[in-house]
């Protein structure tokens, strides 16, 4: 079996989808029945892709399309590039890293997508007016044109089914299959941006820029253990992931707090380097008012950190009794400082089934099913 696993996408640095999809080919790479799996990325993401995700298996090829970096050049390629290149690669199935627009006429084999959450009906603040609405209708048009829809979580499927209802009725259509961990291969590293003499002390928090992860709430409650000394002032914040719509908002609340040498944000970091950042922090924070998964909060569990997060389904559904929750409703603030100093009091961190539920065999062996039956 020969599957293309389309992943084209404008960042030009590491972010969870570009994760996701090396993730997906390196568990297809270890299944006896698939013989080649293919990345398409842009040429400006090819280079990542070969060093940053650990990708050693040589059933998988690396396939950079070199087109301009714009919202107009993607979708076009999307349009008429991807079908062209499946007919000559001829894969037994496309599969859709993120949704993306595309004609399903132009495809001679299945086409499925991965659906990460709703985000552009239930957070368009991460948007913007105008770019949300373009959002909504590629995502609606890969809804209705995919022969199957991979859900990340059972809480990504309810809001799929209750925002379209017609695949409510297509049970067979759309499963979960969640995110798998897998840092096995990985020799952890300590991150080349990181100040020389870097005291591990620190708090550590994972995710793009958006207005849904709360970086905000974390920053200021951060702020406040500091002004009241129940954090040393020696002890960092660390929020690693890529720019977005609220990195201008996030580096003037540091200014403001004068948190300038205190909260550190990198981007654009390997896996050896994120591994180092998991198995070394006191505490892993994850305030989102929404996710439809939430791959660094499994990570965190899967390294035995203490977790702190809000408390929403989809955390509840991820990270069971793995995790201290608090309250986003009320003075939330306060309520995110009180969890991060009992949390760093308590002596260990809770115990997680995180390895028998995100297994990358057990997720391998679901994608492989998904598929056959398709074909």
């Amino acid at each position: 079996m020969h599957i293309l696993i389309a992943v084209l996408h404008r960042p030009s640095k590491p972010t969870g989808v570009c994760r996701h999809a090396a993730n997906l080919a390196r568990c297809l790479a270890d299944l006896d029945p698939v013989s080649q799996v293919t990345l398409v990325t842009g040429a400006w993401q090819k280079d990542y892709f070969e060093t940053a995700f650990a990708l050693s298996s040589p059933k998988i090829k690396i396939v950079g399309i070199d087109i301009k970096n714009s919202s107009i050049s993607r979708n076009l390629w999307f349009l008429f590039g991807l079908p062209k290149l499946v007919q000559q690669l001829n894969p037994n199935i496309v599969h859709l890293a993120f949704p993306l627009p595309f004609l399903r006429s132009r495809f001679s084999c299945p086409v499925v997508a991965t659906i990460h959450d709703l985000y552009p009906y239930q957070f368009p603040e991460n948007f913007g007016y105008q770019q949300v609405l373009f959002n909504r209708l590629f995502l609606k048009q890969c809804i209705g044109s995919s022969d199957g829809l991979i859900c990340v979580s059972k809480v990504t499927l309810k809001e799929l089914e209750n925002y379209f209802p017609e695949v409510a009725s297509q049970s067979k259509r759309a499963s979960v299959i969640y995110n798998f961990v897998d840092f096995d291969q990985v020799e952890a590293k300590q991150p080349k941006d990181l100040p020389k003499n870097f005291d591990t002390s620190y708090i550590l928090s994972v995710g793009q820029h958006r207005k849904n992860k709360n970086f905000d709430l974390l920053i200021q409650a951060y702020a406040r253990l500091i002004d009241e000394r129940q954090l040393n002032k020696t002890t960092k914040l660390l929020i690693v992931g890529s720019s977005g719509p609220e990195t201008e908002s996030l580096l003037h609340l540091i200014q403001e707090l004068s948190l300038q040498d205190s909260v550190l944000m990198l981007s654009a970091i390997a896996d050896n380097e994120l591994c180092w950042l998991y198995q070394n922090c006191q505490l892993f924070v994850m305030p989102s008012a929404l996710e439809g998964f939430c791959l660094p909060l499994v990570e965190a569990l899967n390294f035995s950190c203490k977790v702190v997060c809000s408390d929403i389904p989809i955390f509840r559904e991820v990270g069971s009794s793995g995790c201290a929750y608090f309250d986003l409703s009320g003075d939330a603030v306060k309520n995110l400082a009180q969890s991060i100093t009992q949390s760093l009091e308590s002596n260990s961190a809770k115990q997680s089934d995180v390895y028998l539920r995100f297994s990358k065999t057990a997720i391998a062996a679901q994608l492989l099913q998904f598929y056959s039956e398709l074909i």
